[in-house]
């Protein structure tokens, strides 16, 4: 293979931005899309090496270090990550309490990671967003609306509004935008101590969601065959939503 041939190939495989990398559902994308051969920019506050058995079908992985509770610092975070194929928003956190004892500051939280940090991030990147490029959403089968978690659900139903007005504006470049909607999905976050007031309850179907399933209906939106699907929220559930 000469050098202008090989060039080609490395410059010819597609690039993801993934927020949330480090862990959870976040992670379990960006391995299954370096192991489909993608470059994967990574974006968390905790650096991770992603890479060996992730990367064997031939991707490559960088990282960058970005708040995502502040969204005012996500655009000068991916201001040289260059062209993109691909964006998926997947960091999130969840904070679960009932009417009386809500805590603003909680709702402010979780509304910078998953709507603010969303919003910037795909402002910032949608004129390097390749035409006919994707974008996906992490939401959760919350957002139909669950006691206890009103302020978590509120957050993740702004997803759905934002991925179907930017379903229509850019519907003439080709470009799709979705929500993957996750039920409960065995992630750090489902043990997370703050959200002890509401236990998960295990799905119909007898287990979690696995974060690999999840992933991997993010990478089918993210595949040639996802070109007809916008604006949706596609849910996983393992039979919750019943």
């Amino acid at each position: 293979m000469g050098r202008d041939e090989e060039s080609f190939v490395v410059d010819a495989a597609p690039h993801a931005v993934v927020t949330g990398c480090s862990s959870g559902i976040g992670r379990a994308v960006a391995e299954l899309l370096l192991a489909e051969g993608w470059r994967v920019t990574g974006l968390s506050r905790r650096e991770v090496a992603l890479g060996g058995e992730a990367g064997t079908g031939g991707g490559s992985f960088s990282w960058l270090g970005c708040d995502l509770a502040e969204p005012e610092g996500v655009a000068a975070a991916v201001a040289d990550v260059g062209p993109v194929d691909a964006i998926v928003h997947a960091a999130g956190f969840q904070v679960a309490a009932r009417l009386g004892d809500l805590d603003p500051a909680a709702l402010a939280g979780m509304f910078a990671v998953h709507v603010g940090s969303a919003a910037a991030l795909v402002d910032a990147l949608v004129g390097r967003l390749a035409d006919g490029g994707r974008i996906v959403l992490i939401g959760s089968r919350t957002a139909e609306g669950a006691a206890g978690k009103s302020q978590y659900a509120a957050t993740k139903a702004a997803l759905v509004a934002l991925a179907r007005s930017w379903a229509q504006e850019l519907a003439p470049r080709g470009v799709t935008a979705n929500v993957v909607a996750p039920g409960p999905t065995d992630t750090p976050m489902l043990r997370d101590p703050a959200r002890a007031s509401s236990a998960p309850v295990v799905p119909p179907l007898g287990a979690l969601v696995d974060p690999a399933d999840v992933a991997a209906l993010v990478a089918f939106v993210l595949g040639p065959h996802g070109r007809s699907i916008t604006g949706q929220a596609l849910v996983v559930c393992g039979g919750a939503s019943l």
